[in-house]
């Protein structure tokens, strides 16, 4: 192990869990991220624009050097970020997936970090033994429409051995010319996924990626699997179950998979879904403190220590989790009564703006789901589900919706209004009832949005899959659909 002792108080012990310096350390880091943190980025949609204009911002810090290194397809530039003088290079790429972005925020905040005067012993320490290198937003492209792809329609992630897309051509020649010791392919999975066996989100999932069909364990995969366990363990401080791990399975177009066979101990950080935190800045908080915590063991070396095998115990990701779930609904159907659980999630829908997006509701599945888990369950033993109603009366225009009593819809079952002149290019209104035109009819199967009783008396109501109370303020529902 080197002498280097400013760190070393900090990464002692890995096979024992954290020190107690270790977790005084990270204390400070978590509680002083409000210091950090970019506030111009609170939203996950945002433009390359933005980007271009922090990076600017950083070129007054001559510590930070600032290379063109290639173009997008529509001609937006990417940019290369380094810091630091030692010997072992680490490169961190973002967004190769344009819809994929709370590594890029989290990016932002640790550069704020390094750009900061606090904890200069330990950044001086670190930035003496290792140079980080960082490829915010390498698909900006796909960013700018928040898409998953590139402007060519190519998943960038599946093009590292035929090398079409200008931004594949960029990260490989970046990552030959530094080969580099370590990387970091920062993304965003799934909220649905829960680790295995759990009803918690797999909020951060990890990847050592295999580098062939055999899943081989060589030491730059080794070394991988190391940080890995180093970087869960100081994870369970802040989202202590909510760490899964990436399905393993050799991919022959990835990135990651051959940026590990081309000699880089490669890192997959997965960031996925935390309750209450749709534009996942919960989840950058949890990137920020992992990053920071990975290059702190690499500079030190004392990931060295970890026992390995302490990989194999982190929880799988595994996809049960619902936004919704109702449970034991009674359900009438053809005259006779049946006990189902619902599970209803809702998909996003961009707007007219990369900043502005919807919610369509959908009932992803029914029946038995005592296995499945949810960010939002209810109990409904004894409740029935009833369709929701149409309003009697035919309204002109949605300017006379806004003077209804939501409350009183709710209490006599009705889920729908409809409308004369209803907007053509709207499909989405932020009353909590859904618009329809005057000829609508009602679903027989169960849809996204239905009433609850018990009793004889309605208690809930679920309008585009979100659930309300029925008397209290349907604020709950974040939008409703305009259906013609």
């Amino acid at each position: 192990m080197k002498n280097f002792s400013t760190l070393s108080i900090f990464f002692l012990f890995i096979t024992f869990g954290l020190s107690a310096q270790q977790d005084n350390f990270y204390k400070k880091l978590y509680a002083k991220y409000p210091d950090y943190k970019e506030e111009s980025i609170n939203q996950r949609r945002f433009t390359h624009e933005l980007v271009i204009d922090l990076i600017k911002k950083l070129e007054s810090n001559s510590e930070f050097r600032i290379n063109k290194v290639g173009e997008s397809i529509e001609g937006r530039i990417l940019n290369l970020l380094s810091i630091g003088t030692g010997e072992t290079d680490v490169l961190l790429w973002s967004q190769m997936h344009g819809d994929e972005s709370t590594a890029t925020m989290a990016l932002f905040d640790i550069f704020n970090f390094l750009n900061a005067d606090d904890f200069k012993v330990e950044k001086e320490a670190l930035l003496k033994e290792v140079t980080l290198h960082f490829l915010p937003m390498l698909n900006p492209d796909g960013a700018e429409k928040f898409q998953r792809r590139n402007a060519l329609g190519v998943d960038v992630n599946r093009d590292a051995l035929r090398l079409q897309s200008p931004e594949s051509k960029t990260l490989k020649k970046v990552r030959d010319s530094l080969d580099a010791d370590f990387g970091f392919n920062l993304h965003d999975q799934s909220r649905y996924y829960n680790a295995e066996g759990t009803e918690k989100p797999a909020t951060i999932s990890f990847l050592a990626p295999a580098y062939d069909y055999e899943k081989s364990i060589n030491k730059v995969r080794g070394n991988a699997m190391k940080l890995i366990v180093l970087m869960n363990g100081v994870l369970q401080n802040y989202a202590p179950g909510q760490v899964g791990r990436y399905n393993d399975d050799f991919e022959p177009r990835a990135f990651g998979d051959n940026i590990q066979k081309w000699g880089t101990s490669t890192i997959l950080i997965e960031s996925g879904g935390y309750p209450d935190d749709p534009e996942k800045q919960e989840i950058r908080k949890l990137n920020f403190v992992a990053i920071l915590a990975a290059v702190f063991a690499i500079a030190d070396e004392d990931y060295k220590t970890v026992d390995i095998a302490e990989y194999e115990n982190i929880p799988q990701n595994d996809s049960k989790l619902y936004d919704l779930k109702l449970t034991e609904v009674t359900y009438e159907l053809l005259g006779n009564e049946y006990i189902l659980d619902l599970g209803i999630n809702h998909s996003e829908v961009p707007g007219d703006t990369p900043q502005k997006y919807s919610y369509r509701a959908y009932v992803a599945d029914r029946g038995d789901l005592s296995t499945n888990y949810a960010y939002n369950s209810k109990d409904l033993l004894g409740y029935k589900l009833i369709s929701g109603k149409v309003y009697p009366e035919i309204l002109p225009d949605v300017e006379a919706v806004g003077k209804l009593d939501f409350e009183e819809l709710m209490e006599q079952a009705y889920a729908y209004i409809p409308v004369e002149n209803l907007p053509e290019k709207e499909n989405f209104t932020d009353y909590p009832v859904n618009l329809v035109s005057p000829d609508f009819k009602v679903s027989e199967d169960i849809s996204h949005s239905f009433f609850l009783e018990k009793d004889g008396e309605t208690e809930y109501a679920v309008i585009n899959g979100f659930l309300v109370k029925i008397g209290e303020e349907p604020s709950a529902v974040k939008n409703a659909l305009i259906l013609k």
